[in-house]
């Protein structure tokens, strides 16, 4: 493969690497994973491997399998592969933080890490999630890479909100600020570990942007906006809620169910307009 060509490519999982970083010698496969450490160069593709190995497809191929075997490699999706430092070794894989950002610039999705990760991230995930949680424009099948295990969920939101760049060991990877994170957590309770969990987080969650808070809300349903101020009011959050209250309009419609598909029976919160039809035990 031409140079510039390989160039290209591995510019697609690895901004910031220039065209003379690539000029590497041909080795042999047990010698590219620490090859590629040495570089600061963790994520490649097929086509790399088989310019780096200079050898033919059979060839390439077996040797990837060879790596991945020994826990050298790990590959969360078709063509891309990471390369597994020797302190992950006994993991057989890598934090899905190391690589999230290049798994999502190969498969063409705009995403965000989202949900109970984002809250970790912020330092508000009360317990450490047992999944990594992403948010994607566009469906993206879940999977397992031995302790690593990735979660999708598809929002049509995700092209009209920004997220926050934080950095990674490996580089840097996109996160929904604490408000949208607090949203997110709201309009999917299943997903937080039930509205508890959530109620638990959002009391942990440094919220400081008010509008920012209801921008977020606006691109989900009145309901999940409704749900949130109830849910603020009840963890006494120090936010002002006027903004949300506006997106909220309690004064139109029914009231909207604290809880989706329990029983419709409880009182109604004026405030808000919610139906308080379950009880709700944060966790302080």
């Amino acid at each position: 493969m031409h140079l510039r060509c390989l160039a290209s490519r591995l510019l697609i999982v690895t901004p910031g690497v220039t065209i003379s970083d690539l000029l590497l010698p041909i080795v042999a496969p047990r010698d590219l994973p620490d090859l590629l450490l040495s570089r600061g160069q963790h994520v490649f593709t097929s086509e790399d491997a088989t310019a780096l190995l200079g050898s033919g497809d059979g060839a390439v191929r077996k040797g990837l399998e060879r790596l991945a075997a020994a826990h050298q490699i790990v590959s969360p999706s078709r063509g891309l592969y990471v390369v597994v430092p020797p302190e992950y070794r006994s993991w057989a894989t890598v934090p899905a933080s190391h690589f999230i950002d290049a798994m999502m610039r190969v498969l063409r999705r705009r995403y965000y890490v989202a949900l109970l990760s984002a809250a970790e991230v912020h330092g508000a995930a009360h317990h450490a999630p047992q999944v990594f949680q992403v948010m994607v424009d566009r469906p993206v099948a879940d999977r397992d890479l031995g302790r690593t295990r990735l979660r999708f969920f598809t929002g049509r939101h995700v092209p009209e909100v920004d997220a926050e760049t934080h950095n990674t060991p490996t580089g840097t990877m996109r996160v929904a600020a604490p408000e949208l994170t607090a949203v997110d957590l709201v309009d999917n309770f299943a997903a937080a570990g039930g509205i508890d969990n959530a109620a638990t987080v959002l009391s942990e969650l440094e919220l400081t942007d008010p509008d920012q808070l209801a921008a977020y809300a606006r691109t989900r349903d009145r309901a999940t906006a409704r749900r949130l101020g109830w849910l603020l009011d009840l963890v006494e959050s120090d936010l002002d809620l006027a903004s949300l209250h506006e997106i909220a309009a309690p004064d139109q419609g029914t009231p909207s169910d604290l809880r989706p598909g329990a029983s419709r029976r409880g009182r109604t919160d004026p405030t808000w307009n919610v139906r308080v039809n379950t009880s709700v035990q944060p966790d302080r």
